[in-house]
Parts: structure tokens; C-alpha cells; sequence
């Protein structure tokens, strides 16, 4: 006879099992178990007898009925304890006022979402698609409540070293919502699957019955779009709407006397020299060259000339093309020539006295050669256009550049290159700019035309050949990757979410075509993308819910493909366990996208205040549910603890700073990275890792390529952690900083830095020698895993204690005080204020 307690115990799970069938069952068959369940308990059967008997009535409306559901059943039972399921560590409460060492000092990884084994095996890697909530609220009157953002965060065309390639004259869909298959839909059957986003049932091909990996029959499940989320189709002739088009490239070149000056033609031609056989494409693959100052000046590069052509073309107010047909020749074909030009190029404007530039014209010079076919144009510019259509004026006013009040001109002065961006979209054309500049240029303006047409933006401020050696290595190394690097010509990227959910704002660089529709004449592994969401229905009939990404691209070999990601997240009713599921530094980089949209349509202190209120917001919607909650502590859940550290950072950076000197076109170009950057880099621009460097060991080291890679613990961005007899790598994405205080071990100086003591150290010290040492071993190989994979190659730079360049460096110690910004602790006090309001 069990006692008392243990039979409540059992009654207690008996009625949570009863819940968990309760709720996967639609209304019909749910009137009916809930009728058998109370039959058994007033008849007194056995808790086994009922449990058996409600069981295998859930398995037969499953089965046979067809209703959806099989996931859910799983994901139900798995929970299923006698126990009580512990907190979990993401709703511990955090005292952020007493927990001053909140960072922690190892790299923050994305969180896993609460699924089942199964499927999170399954599911799309955070690297290429996240949400700022890996718990799904069931309703939009939920996720009001909770007060964060809900969007996804996307990089759809990273590097992958694995990715499934499915080559078959079928690709599976959902007919009603175009959903690709995915290892997230249901079998009903051998015959038939159940679309995970519209719940359709669809019949499976004949095709599909047959896997191509295990050479077997009638495991469609098995197949591996099913056993994949990320996978990359090689798409029919269904998928297109003209011959796949062939690698075009064009370089529209700035050879007016203040590019001669800054020499960026000689890195350029030198780049181009040595990577011409590595640019992706086929022996179709096509290239043209274009130079600008007050006129334009077109190339002939034909095959059977003995040396490349100029052709002048001084009507900049009505640009046209000499001759259409031998502007962009074959690469192979015109090799020589296309050499030729390349190294006679930076010498041939040596003496010129031009100092305009028709930047304008130009852009519409290089769209009119390159729309029959599409492609990818480069632009160089380095200065403001003064001539022509587009021309613009100076906005800048250097007196305002330390405000704390309204910050002008963050958008464009003209839309000039907006609509011209939007023609180039329009015939598959991505415009990417480089700006190579030592003055104000006006970036707000010149941006449109890539933003517009899906292209990039490269900002090199202060670029100088021989002045700035730092600038220059970082224009090389950024070249080699930008001309190598994959590319997809005349892409279209569609977004598809369950039904109930909808998207309502896109982040990044294309033309919105419709309102899930993404036009990218262009699209690179370095691009990335957020997209806001909301709850339009109730998802209170549905466990689980998910997001899908098809990319439709022509590779640089001609080929259609279509690169799908699915991701699975599971939906909650309760506030603690939304709380529980945020992604943080998935919800900084949308909120940091939101936040650049707000500066621009209505001001820079609108975006701040609205920053901080949802901090505000946050912490104070989740303190009203944490019961004996002190009114003076300021306390959030774990898994929110480092979100109020990452507002701050996003405030005192430069895109949004107030108070400390920022020349308008850095804040611009600050803005456009935030917009267009994948997470893992934006975040190292928003929060920059610290570590200490002058002690590396090999204890916790990871190895990589035949080579040991110290792990140094990271270190909070504030002075405290600084000691004088150390060294201090800062890592803020696009820059490395290497601090070294004056007391520093001379040992390490010399066997790192090639010097004999700190006092020999150079004031201007970009690089690292190769040194025959342990420790130069350990430093340079830390620094090169560093560097890996990174869009934008860092410009590295040794600052000493007490030099005049520790200014920047101690800019970023986020969690210092500046005349203008508070410390970390200062701001948690503002905010406890705010709440208490």
C-alpha cells in the first residue's frame, strides 16, 4: 500500500501526463480523451490501465486522423518527471549591482534552444541563422509583455567546409506556401509529409522515394534534404528567368590628382595583377576598366589589339558609351591587355592637374555598359563628387563634431544615388564602393548606391600610400579577399516563417521587391541580414515553430543554385520561460539595426533613449515577476545579466556616441557596418574582447592546423584590468590594438616585439615580426586565429602607455567613465533610477 505522499506524487504526474497528450490533440478528439480520462479516474482504474488506455487513443488519432503533431508528442513527453524540472541557469536572478564582474571570461556562445535530441541535432547552425528568442512566445500579448525584440539575425552565403549539394530533376515544396522540404516537416506516410510552416499535406514524388546517399527505396525520410537544415540545391531550368548570366566584373577608378596623391592605384593594379586568375568565374567570365576625374575615359582592351585603347568621353551631362562591344572583354582572350593596362595604370595620371571628379556620370557610364548582362562594379573615390549629376557639397561642420545635442546630415543630400542604385538592381547590377578618403566626403549620400543595390561599402580614412603604411596593408589584405572570395549574380532571397508569424522591417543591403522578397544583384559570404517579427495569430495549436531561408543565386561557374536554412524553435506560454530562451547578443545586433533606422528618420538622441528604454523596459517588466524582489536591487535573469553592459557599449560607440570628437563619415560608415555586418563580427565592434597577452601558456590551448593556439581568459573592458607590467590585446573587429604598460617585462618586449626595452618601442608600430621565440610563437598565432575568417582584414596597431594613440584604445574601455558617458556601475544606477521612476 503506498503511502499518502506517494500517491499524490503519482496523482500529480498522472495529471501532468494527462495535460501533455491533452495538449497536442485538436479540439474533436481532445473533447473525447478528456471524457475517457475522467471515466477512468471516477471508475477507480489503475493509473497504469488509464495511463495505457489514453496513450494509445492519442496514437490512434495520431496515426490515423492525420491530425499535426508528431513532433509535439515527443517534445511533450520529454519533459514528463515525477519530479519538478530544476531552474534553469538562464532564469537565475542576477543582482547587477552586486555582481560587478559580470563578463564572463570565456567567449559568449549562442544559446540551445529547449528541443528535444533529435532535433537539435537537426537544427540550422546559429553561425548562419539566430533569434533574439530561442523560446517562441505563444502570443504577441506575451512577447508584449516581455518587452525585447523578437527578429531573426541571418548569414545566409557564409563559408561552409560542409554543405550538402543536391543535384535531382525534383526539388520537394510545399504547393500551398513553396516551403522546401526540410527535417522539420512530419510523415504521415511513406506517400505523404505535412508542411511544417503551413501544415498542408503534400504527396511525396516518386523521385524522392529513393535516396541517392544509401542507394535504397522507400526511406524518404532518410533522404538528405531531410536530414539537413542548411543544404544547397543545384536548381532546373524552372528557377530561372534568362541563361544564367556570366561573371561580370567592372573598375570605375578615381584618377583625379587627390587619388594620384593618396597612390591607391599602385595597390590596386598590383592586387589585381596577382589575384586576375583567381577571380570566380568560368571561360565565360568578362572585365572592364573605367578611370574618372572631369571627363571619362574608357578602355579597349579588344583581342588583336598590340596595347589597351583610351577612349575620352569629356559630355558628362550626356554620358555615352564609344563602343558598347569592346568595353568588357573575355578575361582569358584579353589577357595580356588587360596586363598591359594594369601596369601602365598608376603612372599614366602621374602629372595630372585634374582635382574634379564626375563621380556621377561615371556611375551612370558603368550602368549603361553593364546592364545587358548584370554584374558586380567596383567604384574607388576619394573625394566628394564636384561635377556632374550627383555632384555634391560639403554638410560637415568640424565644430559639431564632439556634440551632445542634435547630430545633422546622417542621411542622404540627394537621391541621386539611391535611384541609380535601384536602376542597377533593376538589371542585376551591385555597385560596391570604396572610399579612400582624407577629407569629409559625404558618405550618407554615397552609400545609397550600394545599400540600394546590394553591394558593399570599404571606408578608408586618412588612406595614404606612404603616410599611412597602416591603411595600405589593410586595403591589400581587404583586396585579396574581396577579389577571391565566392560571389552570386542575379540572386533573389526569400524568408518563410509558421503560420501566425510575420516580418515587418528588413536590416542590411538590397531592394525590398515584395514583403518577403529580397532583391541582391549580388550576394557575398561577408553579408548579413536581420528581419523584425511579430505574432499576428495566436501559436497556441502548435509546440513548435519555424523559419526558413531559400537563397536563389547563379554561381560564378553559371550554375543556378538555391541555399536553404531551417530553423526549429519551440513556443512557450510563459513569461519565465521566454525569459529564459533570449539569445542576447542576438537581441543587441537588432536593436543596434533598429537604432540606426531611428537615428536617421528621426534624430541620434531619439535612438539612444530608446536604446536605454529597452534596457529600462526590460528589466523592469521581468523584476515584476520575480516575487521578494528588493525595491532598491536591480536585478535581471542570467541569461540577460550582460544586456544592459552591451547597451552601454553600443552608446559609446562611434555610430551613436555623443561627447567625443567623431568626424561625420566615420559615424556614417559605423552605421552602414552595423547594418550590413554578420552577428559574430558586429559583435566585436559593438563589445571588443580583451585579453592579456604577455603571459600566454599552453594550458587550454586549442589546436588549429597543425598549430597550438593559446586561450587567454577575457578580460572586462575597464582600466582596473590594466597593469603597467603587463601587455593587452584588444580585438574591436576591424582593428587590433596591442597595449603595452610601462613596466612591462623586458623579456617580453624583446622576444615579441623585436625591441630591447619599452623606451626603444616606435610611437607608430603596425605589426608583429617574425621572431625565432616561444612567446612570439604564442602571440602571432593567437593573433592569426584571430584574423581567420574575418571580412575586413584588422589593422593592427602597438599603442604604449602614456603615447599620445592610447586615446583610442582607452575609448574603448567601455566600462570607464568618460566626461561624456558613464562608467558601467553608473549606468546600472541610471537605469535602476529610471525603473524606479
Amino acid at each position: 500500500m503506498p503511502s499518502r505522499h506517494l500517491h499524490g506524487v503519482i496523482q500529480q504526474a498522472v495529471k501532468v501526463y494527462r495535460n501533455a497528450l491533452s495538449s497536442i490533440l485538436p479540439s474533436p478528439p481532445r473533447i473525447i480523451f478528456i471524457i475517457i480520462s475522467h471515466l477512468c479516474f471516477f471508475t477507480e482504474i489503475p493509473y497504469i490501465v488509464f495511463m495505457l488506455v489514453t496513450l494509445f487513443f492519442c496514437l490512434f488519432c495520431l496515426l490515423f486522423q492525420q491530425y499535426p503533431g508528431m513532433n509535439q508528442l515527443s517534445s511533450s513527453l520529454g519533459g514528463l518527471s515525477l519530479q519538478s524540472s530544476p531552474q534553469p541557469e538562464s532564469l537565475r536572478p542576477v543582482d547587477l549591482t552586486q555582481e560587478r564582474n559580470i563578463l564572463p571570461t570565456t567567449p559568449v556562445w549562442a544559446p540551445v534552444p529547449n528541443l528535444n535530441v533529435d532535433l537539435k541535432k537537426l537544427n540550422c547552425s546559429p553561425d548562419s541563422f539566430r533569434c533574439t528568442l530561442t523560446n517562441i512566445p505563444q502570443t504577441q500579448a506575451l512577447l508584449n509583455k516581455a518587452k525585447l525584440p523578437l527578429g531573426l539575425l541571418l548569414h545566409p552565403f557564409r563559408d561552409l567546409t560542409q554543405l550538402p549539394v543536391i543535384t535531382s530533376n525534383t526539388i520537394v515544396r510545399c504547393r500551398s506556401c513553396r516551403t522546401y522540404i526540410n527535417p522539420f516537416v512530419s510523415f504521415i506516410d511513406q506517400r505523404r509529409w505535412k508542411c511544417n510552416l503551413c501544415y498542408r499535406v503534400n504527396d511525396v514524388p516518386e523521385e524522392f522515394m529513393y535516396n541517392p546517399l544509401t542507394r535504397s527505396y522507400g526511406e524518404p525520410h532518410k533522404r538528405p534534404e531531410v536530414q539537413n537544415s542548411t543544404v544547397e540545391f543545384i536548381a532546373s531550368s524552372d528557377y530561372m528567368l534568362r541563361p544564367p548570366q556570366p561573371a561580370v566584373y567592372l573598375f570605375v577608378l578615381d584618377v583625379s590628382h587627390n587619388a594620384v596623391e593618396a597612390g591607391y592605384l599602385t595597390i590596386l593594379c598590383q592586387s589585381l595583377l596577382e589575384n586576375l586568375d583567381k577571380l570566380p568565374g568560368d571561360s565565360r567570365t568578362r572585365i572592364g576598366f573605367m578611370t574618372f576625374d572631369s571627363t571619362i575615359h574608357f578602355y579597349n582592351l579588344q583581342e588583336g589589339l598590340s596595347q589597351p585603347q583610351m577612349l575620352i568621353v569629356s559630355d558628362i551631362d550626356d554620358v555615352f558609351l564609344p563602343t558598347p562591344d569592346s568595353l568588357l572583354v573575355n578575361l582569358y582572350e584579353s589577357k595580356e591587355l588587360i596586363k598591359d593596362l594594369l601596369n601602365a595604370l598608376p603612372s599614366m595620371f602621374t602629372n595630372t592637374r585634374e582635382t574634379h571628379s564626375a563621380l556621377g556620370p561615371a556611375l551612370q557610364a558603368a550602368f549603361k555598359l553593364m546592364s545587358p548582362t548584370g554584374g558586380r562594379v567596383s567604384v574607388f573615390q576619394t573625394q566628394l563628387p564636384s561635377l556632374g549629376a550627383g555632384l555634391l557639397q560639403s554638410r560637415e561642420d568640424p565644430n559639431q563634431r564632439s556634440s551632445t545635442k542634435v547630430v545633422q546630415h546622417l542621411g542622404p543630400a540627394t537621391d541621386f544615388y539611391k535611384k541609380l542604385a535601384l536602376d542597377c538592381s533593376g538589371q542585376q547590377t551591385a555597385v560596391d564602393l570604396f572610399l579612400l578618403s582624407s577629407q569629409y566626403s559625404d558618405l550618407a549620400s554615397l552609400a545609397c548606391v550600394s545599400k540600394y543595390s546590394a553591394g558593399c561599402i570599404y571606408y578608408y580614412p586618412s588612406f595614404h600610400y606612404t603616410h599611412n603604411p597602416s591603411q595600405a596593408e589593410k586595403l591589400q589584405k581587404d583586396l585579396k579577399r574581396y577579389l577571391t572570395r565566392k560571389i552570386g549574380f542575379e540572386a533573389v532571397m526569400r524568408i518563410r516563417c509558421t503560420k501566425g508569424l510575420s516580418m515587418h522591417t528588413f536590416h542590411g543591403n538590397f531592394f525590398v521587391r515584395s514583403t518577403d522578397l529580397l532583391s541582391l544583384a549580388n550576394i557575398n559570404p561577408d553579408a548579413g541580414f536581420a528581419v523584425q517579427l511579430s505574432i499576428e495569430e495566436n501559436l497556441t495549436d502548435t509546440s513548435l515553430v519555424c523559419f526558413q531561408t531559400a537563397l536563389l543565386y547563379t554561381s560564378s561557374k553559371g550554375e543556378r543554385r538555391i541555399r536553404v536554412h531551417t530553423l526549429c524553435l519551440p513556443v512557450v506560454s510563459s513569461l519565465a520561460d521566454v525569459y529564459a530562451g533570449v539569445d542576447v547578443q542576438a537581441a543587441i545586433c537588432l536593436l543596434a539595426n533598429m537604432a540606426v533606422d531611428r537615428s536617421i528618420s528621426s534624430s541620434l538622441s531619439d535612438a539612444r533613449d530608446a536604446l536605454v528604454n529597452a534596457v529600462v523596459d526590460s528589466l523592469s517588466a521581468y523584476g515584476s515577476t520575480v516575487s521578494n524582489l528588493q525595491h532598491s536591487a536591480l536585478v535581471a535573469p542570467s541569461s540577460l545579466k550582460l544586456f544592459p553592459l552591451y547597451v552601454l557599449a553600443l552608446l559609446k560607440q562611434k555610430a551613436f556616441r555623443t561627447g567625443t570628437s567623431t568626424r561625420l563619415d566615420d559615424r556614417v560608415y559605423a552605421m552602414c557596418q552595423i547594418k550590413c555586418q554578420p552577428l559574430v563580427h558586429l559583435m566585436k565592434m559593438i563589445h571588443p574582447n580583451l585579453y592579456r597577452i604577455d603571459r600566454l601558456t599552453d594550458e587550454g590551448a586549442i589546436h588549429v592546423n597543425d598549430r597550438v593556439v593559446p586561450q587567454p581568459p577575457l578580460q572586462k573592458l575597464s582600466a582596473e584590468k590594466l597593469t603597467r607590467e603587463g601587455a593587452f590585446l584588444m580585438d574591436c573587429g576591424s582593428v587590433f590594438y596591442i597595449w603595452i604598460g610601462k613596466s612591462c617585462d623586458n623579456n617580453f618586449i624583446e622576444d615579441v616585439l623585436g625591441y630591447p626595452n619599452f623606451a626603444s618601442i616606435p610611437q607608430k608600430m603596425t605589426y608583429l615580426p617574425e621572431l625565432d621565440t616561444l612567446s612570439s610563437e604564442r602571440a602571432r598565432s593567437f593573433i592569426t586565429w584571430l584574423r581567420d575568417n574575418r571580412p575586413l582584414s584588422p589593422v593592427l596597431h602597438v599603442v604604449k602607455d602614456e603615447s599620445p594613440a592610447k586615446t583610442e584604445f582607452f575609448q574603448h574601455l567601455i566600462e570607464d567613465r568618460t566626461e561624456a558617458a558613464f562608467s558601467y556601475y553608473e549606468f546600472l544606477l541610471h537605469i535602476q533610477q529610471q525603473i524606479c521612476k
